[in-house]
């Protein structure tokens, strides 16, 4: 009688009382703290109180997932109601990515497109009203951003390939797809990098600098978390998870990362081949 009334007799998911959202809440309040008073250089401990923060943040992130990988694999809560659901979750959190990442192409634009502002002294005598400022040598587009851009868009292929063999019951291809796209996620996080150390300009002392890094650089952020998701979903496939009808921590990675090759393309195309050579043409207007 108990088993009949517990018994679920609708699609949605009640979830159960969890720690989590309070020992999150509490970790990132330790990290934000242990960040600030490093940054202000308050008092000595401030980077160790930063890191337990961290950590916290990173153990409870672990615990919240693995629990929702057991509901979905082992407690059959996520019916297809659910997944609707988790559907328009992931959307929104994507299109909350785009507009965060709106924000750097229009401080990149806003000083790029009017390095000349009247009503902007300040910008004439720091950018000599042209952009890229004075003294500034950029990037040549067609050296190790190509290279990176190319690495993307054939990851983005394999993402799909994986994507394409699961639907189809391959889970050869779906491991394969999913070890190209994970090698090539590491090269381009390499090839940043090595980017990065033999830039000519800083992230301090220069709006470019400021500009370029914050853009680029959140972007390869975005990398390096879209590519550990894509480790955890290798490492579900090898043990067993996702099926053709229901895999959709698998199918929010591909929509991460193909979102993440997206605004390459338009920092490609917008940073390093405009704002290498077609921005100075429009400031000189």
């Amino acid at each position: 009688m108990a088993e009949a009334h517990a018994k679920q007799q609708h699609d949605y998911h009640l979830v159960d009382p969890s720690p989590w959202p309070a020992l999150g809440s509490l970790a990132a309040f330790v990290m934000a703290v242990g960040a600030i008073f490093w940054m202000h250089k308050s008092f000595a401990a401030a980077p160790w109180v930063f890191a337990a923060g961290a950590t916290g943040v990173l153990a409870v992130m672990f615990c919240w997932w693995r629990d929702v990988v057991i509901e979905a694999e082992h407690g059959g809560f996520h019916s297809k109601v659910v997944q609707i659901s988790h559907r328009y979750g992931m959307i929104l959190f994507i299109a909350s990515e785009v507009m965060f990442f709106v924000a750097w192409f229009w401080a990149y634009f806003s000083a790029a497109l009017f390095p000349d502002a009247h009503n902007m002294v300040a910008r004439t005598e720091l950018f000599g009203g042209v952009w890229p400022p004075k003294g500034i040598e950029t990037f040549d587009p067609w050296h190790l951003p190509l290279l990176n851009t190319l690495i993307l868009l054939t990851s983005g292929t394999t993402v799909t390939w994986a994507h394409h063999s699961l639907l189809h019951g391959d889970r050869e291809g779906l491991k394969w797809g999913l070890i190209c796209t994970v090698a090539l996620g590491l090269c381009f996080s390499m090839v940043q990098g090595f980017e990065y150390a033999h830039a000519h300009f800083a992230f301090s002392g220069n709006v470019y600098g400021a500009t370029f890094f914050m853009a680029t650089g959140f972007h390869g952020a975005h990398v390096i978390i879209g590519t550990i998701f894509l480790i955890v979903c290798l490492g579900r496939t090898y043990a067993g998870h996702f099926t053709p009808t229901q895999h959709l921590g698998f199918e929010f990675a591909a929509w991460y990362w193909h979102f993440v090759d997206v605004v390459w393309l338009f920092l490609f195309a917008c940073i390093y081949v405009w704002g290498s050579g077609g921005a100075a043409a429009a400031g000189g207007h």
